[in-house]
């Protein structure tokens, strides 16, 4: 039989006979598809089986069903397996069995469905016995498949299952399954099947039917709802669906020279390069990852499995070394020879992370531009999670706080109220408050409540658990396995089995997720300083050619020290209304919005506050916004209008004419009134104050330190026109040089303009070839893309009202993404694009950067940097996320354009072989 007899483009082979395909594509073929190719590939032992692909899961969903060349095409691939197998698919006489596992091309541990032993029926669990002279491991099997098939395909409620096990173990004294006899099994498969009765359905024992019905199971189930809210949780959009892999059973429950396990190639809570995992003798993949027998160490498997143990160790390393990534895998023993099942670059802390980047940079794996691109933007976000100081972890409240141990499932600590189930944790956390959710173990279902917990605690399950997994891929605090514990949903409490002492819903504890410690009460927090590893990689980051330079949002001396702290290199925008709400400071400014006084004042605090954001930046830049919200915004709403208030705003004691002049002031649509450059135009000596108050701060720092060195950028904000534009840039101009030379100090000032109002975007030539006719100089020298307002001008929606409507948008897929978090690349992107190329084309010294939330999402950032932007500008606890996705950024650009050159190269060398002939194509 001939490979093309049963591949084709949407079936896939691997293992056995199957040819390599080439480079496979991890979007057709998911993520364990690819996986089970490469390592076919390299040499190491894989079952032989078949790749049902992406593009099929899409036909399900519309059809229910596949065509019929597809299901031919499946029954060929099985004629396959078998000869390479020997074996017969569902034969009395040892028969062949698959397993049909989900695969998308983004990880999604325990998510969708599995299926193990499929082909098994009441004739072929005797062939199955017999062939193994193991009649125990036989029936073992079948009632693990009347489980699974029934739960999965048929939908019955595992508690139905779970129910009669718990009755036979009870009955026959077991602790655990592997003390059930083979009689005990019989008798647990026919109750089982009473189980498919009870609920109106029948196992069907037909191989081909159980196949089929467990691949549209696997496909179905992408549209579960806990896969589509996991999805939701972790932004993964663009997928074309799940593919399935239907693969041939190895055994890991065949006795005491068999077992199953997961691993990973690194320690994935730390870094550290050990293998780290689990395994269980005697038993099947399931058992590992549901905590229902608590596995061994990795570590011991060398004990008992000597020859299997030293070729897990080959075989991993060889995976790694190819991928040039850490590694998850799954493995089976049977009888002695080893299986590796599947690969994948393993979910890892923040922490191990960094800590695998800078390693396997070390080990001359990767380079550093390549080991940048190991560590996501989140991982930077969890290294800045809170943890317990060494203080607290030495007081006796700590030490003596500790009620249970378990194992560190997830990073960091988590202080927060008990919750029991997930629901109560999401409606908890709406309320604002801080929870911690406990279980018995966790299931797929209990998603929704684990990313609205701070943490998770779980009495059963390993490190290599559905709780431990989800949490690290999350950087989320949580401690499973803490056997110790006994918990009740249902009375909602938590006993300590050992001590007695007993915990209810809402009481407060502390979980410390790096070292498995329950603590009762609450335990003091404190956030990690950038440095050590993480500090390599930001200078990797920040060193990688045409990165883009990351600035900070901030409002205040400490604001602009925080970020500088952080490596920010200058302030992207200082919103200057921020500075007038303190309790002094509000009555002052409402007075001049009243009768025009007090400004002398007002200029006094603004000057005092830029000559801290200029000491703390220290000679790097700092952006300036002037004045830019409606001005009601700094007033009282008319109701909270006091006599005490009126006398304090000048009116005597008259509310009346206080709340009158608040209501002369209303606007129907504020966001689009007198706000911005509208202010300054109408109110110029406001403009002249704050610019006023800028240059003399600078020139305050000089007079403090001859050798400091302000550089301040005036920033004029919601400009539509560049004849608004011009009115204050002039004035701008004016007063600063005016100060300059009163002051008689150098400043090296910048005047600019926020883009934020379409019609500025599609003018932005004309705002680029503005020159003052006095000296002939631009007078434009930056735009800074205010994405917030430019986001609600351009779509129409208004931020603050959004949350009405947009979490539906996204449910039904009409937006992919909220635009207020990344960037509308399709329609505001395009006003930025378009804004760029024609500023630059005007003005190549333009400088070119974004201050909107935009600034520290790193999709957003991997846009800008396309497009030419100079810089972004996020909040200062961001700023390091947008350094690494500004490398990052700069990283991925280089690759693509040298991937478009080597197509370029390749079609190039085609066409030339294609004009000397036919002969010239047979010698290349």
């Amino acid at each position: 039989m001939t490979n093309t007899t049963f591949q084709n483009e949407h079936i896939i082979a691997f293992g056995g006979s199957a040819r390599p395909t080439g480079e496979p594509n991890r979007q057709i073929v998911g993520g364990k598809g690819l996986g089970l190719q490469v390592m076919s590939k390299i040499g190491v032992d894989v079952p032989p089986g078949f790749t049902l692909t992406t593009p099929l899961c899409q036909v399900f969903a519309k059809e229910n069903d596949l065509p019929a060349a597809i299901w031919e095409n499946v029954r060929a691939n099985v004629r396959r397996v078998e000869q390479d197998m020997g074996k017969k698919f569902g034969s009395k006489v040892n028969p062949l069995l698959f397993s049909c596992r989900s695969g998308a091309a983004i990880s999604m541990p325990g998510m969708m469905d599995t299926v193990l032993n499929i082909g098994l029926n009441e004739e072929a669990v005797e062939g199955l016995a017999k062939a193994t002279n193991n009649p125990r491991f036989a029936w073992d099997s079948y009632r693990r498949l009347l489980d699974m098939y029934g739960e999965v395909v048929l939908g019955i409620p595992h508690e139905d299952f779970e129910k009669r096990f718990d009755k036979i173990k009870a009955d026959a004294g077991a602790v655990n399954d592997v003390d059930l006899d083979v009689s005990s099994l019989q008798k647990l498969c026919k109750e089982y099947k009473e189980v498919y009765t009870e609920n109106g359905q029948e196992f069907p024992s037909d191989p081909f039917e159980q196949l089929k019905s467990c691949v549209k199971a696997v496909f179905g189930s992408w549209n579960s709802a806990r896969a589509i809210k996991y999805r939701e949780i972790n932004k993964i959009t663009g997928l074309i669906g799940t593919a399935t892999n239907i693969q041939t059973m190895v055994f890991g429950n065949m006795g005491n020279d068999s077992g199953t396990g997961v691993a990973f190639s690194r320690n994935p809570s730390t870094g550290i390069n050990e293998l780290y995992g689990e395994y269980l003798i005697n038993a099947q993949g399931e058992d590992v990852v549901a905590g229902i027998r608590t596995p061994e160490p990795i570590s011991k498997m060398h004990a008992v499995l000597p020859d299997a143990y030293k070729k897990f160790v080959t075989n991993i390393n060889k995976i790694e070394r190819h991928f040039k990534d850490m590694q998850d895998v799954e493995f089976t023993v049977e009888k002695g020879k080893l299986w590796m099942l599947q690969c994948r670059s393993g979910k890892r802390t923040g922490q191990a992370a960094i800590k695998i980047a800078i390693d396997l940079e070390k080990d001359g794996i990767c380079s550093p531009a390549e080991s940048l691109l190991k560590v996501d933007p989140d991982h930077v976000r969890q290294l800045l999670h809170p943890h317990f100081p060494a203080d607290a972890l030495a007081s006796d409240k700590y030490k003596k706080g500790v009620f249970a141990k378990g194992l560190p499932g997830g990073p960091g600590a988590a202080v927060g109220k008990l919750v029991f189930t997930p629901k109560e944790a999401e409606e908890e956390n709406a309320k604002g408050e801080v929870v911690i959710l406990v279980r018995e173990t966790t299931s797929p279902e209990d998603v929704g409540g684990m990313w609205a917990a701070a943490g998770i605690l779980t009495a059963r399950g390993g490190m290599t658990s559905h709780a431990a997994v989800v949490a690290r891929g999350w950087g989320k605090p949580c401690v499973c396995g803490c056997s110790d514990l006994d918990v009740s949903e249902t009375q909602r409490t938590v006993t300590v089995k050992s001590t007695g002492e007993l915990f209810k819903a809402g009481d407060t504890i502390s979980i410390n997720g790096s070292t498995g410690e329950t603590i009762r009460g609450p335990i003091d927090m404190e956030v990690p300083s950038l440095g050590g590893d993480l500090g390599v990689i930001m200078d990797w980051a920040d060193a990688q050619p045409g990165a883009m330079k990351v600035m900070a949002n901030a409002d205040s001396g400490p604001d602009a020290a925080q970020a500088a702290g952080h490596g920010a290199v200058g302030v992207g925008l200082c919103r200057t209304e921020h500075m007038f709400f303190a309790p002094e400071r509000l009555p002052i400014v409402r007075r001049w919005i009243f009768n025009g006084g007090g400004l002398d004042k007002i200029k006094q605090f603004q000057r005092h506050d830029f000559h801290e954001l200029f000491k703390a930046m220290d000679g790097k830049m700092v952006t300036i916004r002037l004045l830019d919200p409606p001005l009601h915004e700094f007033l009282p709403r008319p109701e909270n209008v006091t006599e005490k208030l009126a006398e304090q705003l000048g009116f005597g004691k008259d509310v009346k004419a206080v709340v009158e002049r608040i209501n002369a002031m209303h606007e129907e649509n504020p966001m689009l009134g007198l706000r911005g450059c509208r202010l300054g135009i109408i109110h110029p000596e406001f403009t002249e104050m704050q610019v006023e108050a800028i240059i003399n701060a600078c020139a305050d720092q000089i007079d403090e330190n001859p050798k400091a060195n302000p550089r301040p950028r005036i920033m004029i904000p919601l400009i539509g026109s560049t004849a608004e534009y011009k009115n204050q840039a002039l004035i701008c101009k004016a007063m600063a040089e005016r100060v300059i030379a009163e002051r008689k100090v150098d400043v090296p000032y910048e005047i600019g303009t926020m883009i934020e109002v379409p019609r500025a975007a599609l003018t932005s030539d004309q705002f680029a070839a503005l020159v003052d006719e006095t000296d002939g100089k631009p007078l434009c020298s930056f735009f800074s893309f205010g994405t917030n307002d430019l986001t609600q001008m351009a779509m129409g929606i208004s931020r603050d009202d959004a949350n009405e409507f947009i979490p539906r948008y996204l449910e039904l897929g009409i937006f992919k993404e909220d635009p207020f978090q990344s960037i509308d690349e399709e329609g505001v992107g395009q006003l930025v694009r378009r804004s760029v190329a024609d500023g630059l084309r005007v003005n190549p010294n333009l400088s070119l950067s974004v201050c909107g939330e935009h600034g520290g999402d790193p999709k957003s950032i991997r846009f800008f940097h396309d497009v030419g932007l100079a810089y972004v500008s996020c909040s200062p606890f961001r700023v390091p996320v947008a350094r690494l996705a500004a490398g990052q950024a700069a990283v991925k650009h280089l690759m693509a354009k040298q991937e478009e050159e080597k197509k370029k190269q390749a079609a190039k060398t085609i066409a030339i072989q294609e004009q000397k002939g036919p002969a010239a194509m047979v010698v290349q």
